[in-house]
């Protein structure tokens, strides 16, 4: 029979099961009271932790609205890209897959390890705006901690014919130039969200929260015609061109509405690629100033006719073609003798015009400059726009009222002096002016009488007929009124002897006009500089189309054209 070795029991002192017992317990109590901690005083920073590893709240972009023409033709459209980003604490990428994604990016590859280096950032972007066909390469590459973000780049369908109106925006979408600026808020609207919880693969596995829809941007209808736009434009950019000026703007109204149909300026810019645009981006149109020249003269004749002291037959003897107020001479480019108010605007006579303004009481013509809007901002809505200067009366010496009479001493914007012209198309009214389409025909404000503002646009007409000052600027088959002004340009030290500015303001046709169009050539430098000759045939070339193209009715027979003889036709005082 087997011997079973005797068991050995170890009886351990009562102290030590004691310490023992109480050991395990301060270790259970430990691990409560770090739970307790975690889950009710650090619970905030844990959640922050894990939802900087699974949980992601995605940004759902807003698509920016578009801006039109008048009649809904794309101006600004915003087209959907891609931007790449990356989490590189979740990139795990090879040698091999960085040089794939740099090429793909147009990037060089240590610029990429650089980006996908920086482990203390969640977010960084390797490439915005990319092509939705090159992200979907980049996607096949397969690398963890890539993504895709939606974004919207901006297309400007009509380029740089429109760039100084409708502007451009940055690489985030905000307004930087033109309406872009002038109306960021309403075409932005608002992102939306969405907030989720993604795995390691990137996959989105749930939602955490109700998605945050998006609210587009609103459409912007501005009045801009842009067939007239392009008219103006090319017309505009070949007078530049062609007698070597600095630079030049126009505009073209609506007689009727005052709505802007084109407004154009050269040297303009590609709003799709804004690189060197430095002084380009300037609508000078609104917000550079000129001293007139003589298109001021038909003001000063209107002013002259509603105070009663004159009439279009009132004969002014303007011999022996100089005159002198003070130290100073006025001078006309002709001595004429003596003339009607009528041929004083026909061939624009500087003393002619001065013996009108010097007629009236100071106050009253600065009260007719002041309220058909010389001296103060149109309030167009369009960013920069500048006010002109108009000194006030009380401050007037004869010599100053003398010279702002023909339109020196006194500068206005292009806008300025295209709506001031619109008192002669409408019976007397001013028009306000407006960039966006309207749906009311707007009321004006009563600066002549009926008979003054028609007796003018009469002698308006006589300026494009034989014996006046611009012929270059007829069109055939409709009758046209405007005037040509040229003036020497101001410079640090006064009027610069071989620099002007060339201006023409018109309407057509004259027996009840529908459109209004000003121009401005800055400093051309050909040798040829008169209003009648650089600016007047822009106003010719634009009109003639945009009148068929609106299915205007002509009223003047297809042989109303006479054809210039030379300079002469076109030289005036300055």
């Amino acid at each position: 029979m087997a011997m079973h070795a005797p068991l050995v029991v170890v009886k351990l002192p009562a102290w030590r099961r004691r310490l023992l017992l109480v050991l395990v317990l301060l270790g259970f109590a430990a691990l409560l009271g770090r739970g307790v901690y975690l889950q009710s005083f650090h619970k905030r920073f844990l959640q922050e932790k894990g939802d900087a590893r699974y949980s992601r709240t995605l940004v759902l972009p807003s698509q920016r609205g578009k801006i039109t023409d008048r009649y809904g033709e794309l101006l600004a459209i915003s087209s959907p890209v891609e931007s790449v980003w990356a989490n590189p604490s979740d990139v795990q990428i090879t040698a091999s897959q960085t040089k794939k994604l740099a090429d793909l990016l147009g990037l060089k590859k240590a610029s990429v390890d650089k980006k996908l280096a920086n482990n203390t950032r969640e977010f960084v972007y390797l490439k915005r705006r990319v092509s939705p066909e090159l992200a979907a390469e980049i996607m096949q590459l397969g690398i963890s901690g890539v993504y895709l973000q939606r974004e919207y780049k901006r297309y400007y369908p009509a380029g740089d014919v429109t760039a100084h109106l409708v502007g451009f925006t940055d690489i985030d979408d905000k307004g930087q130039e033109g309406f872009e600026l002038a109306m960021n808020d309403a075409l932005s609207g608002k992102n939306g969200s969405r907030k989720v919880i993604k795995d390691r693969a990137g996959r989105i596995i749930e939602d955490l929260e109700a998605v945050k829809v998006p609210q587009d941007g609103a459409d912007i209808t501005l009045s801009i015609d842009r067939r007239i736009q392009y008219l103006a434009h090319r017309e505009l950019t070949k007078a530049v061109d062609k007698f070597k000026a600095n630079a030049g703007a126009a505009i073209v109204l609506d007689a009727k509405t005052g709505e802007v149909l084109a407004m154009v300026n050269v040297p303009t810019y590609n709003p799709n690629n804004p690189v060197n645009i430095q002084g380009k981006t300037r609508n000078r149109a609104i917000t550079d100033i000129f001293e007139p020249g003589s298109t001021m003269k038909t003001v000063t004749a209107a002013a002259a006719l509603e105070a009663g002291k004159f009439t279009p037959d009132t004969v002014i003897q303007t011999a022996p073609g100089y005159m002198s107020i003070g130290p100073a001479t006025i001078h006309d480019a002709h001595p004429h003798g003596a003339m009607t108010v009528s041929e004083v605007i026909q061939k624009s006579s500087n003393v002619g015009a001065v013996k009108m303004a010097l007629s009236l009481e100071p106050q009253y013509l600065w009260g007719v400059f002041n309220l058909i809007g010389f001296g103060s901002k149109t309030r167009i809505g369009f960013p920069g726009e500048v006010s002109g200067k108009l000194r006030d009366y009380k401050t007037w010496r004869p010599i100053e009222q003398a010279t702002m009479s023909y339109g020196h001493g006194i500068s206005v914007t292009l806008l300025q002096m295209a709506r001031a012209y619109t008192v002669f198309a409408n019976d007397g009214e001013l028009k306000p002016v407006s960039l966006l389409k309207l749906k009311d025909v707007p009321v004006g404000t009563q600066v002549f009488s009926a008979q003054t503002a028609n007796a003018v646009k009469d002698m308006l007409e006589l300026v494009v007929l034989p014996g006046g000052t611009a012929l270059r600027a007829q069109v055939l088959g409709y009758r046209v009124a405007g005037k040509t002004g040229t003036t020497h340009k101001l410079g640090d030290h006064g009027y610069e002897k071989n620099k002007y500015v060339g201006s023409f303001v018109g309407m057509a046709p004259a027996s009840n006009p529908r459109l209004i169009m000003a121009v401005m050539i800055d400093d051309p430098s050909s040798g040829e500089y008169f209003g009648g000759t650089v600016a007047a045939p822009v106003f010719s070339a634009v009109m003639a189309d945009a009148l068929r193209m609106l299915s205007v009715p002509q009223d003047a027979p297809n042989n109303n054209v006479v054809i210039p003889s030379g300079v002469e036709d076109v030289k005036e005082s300055i």
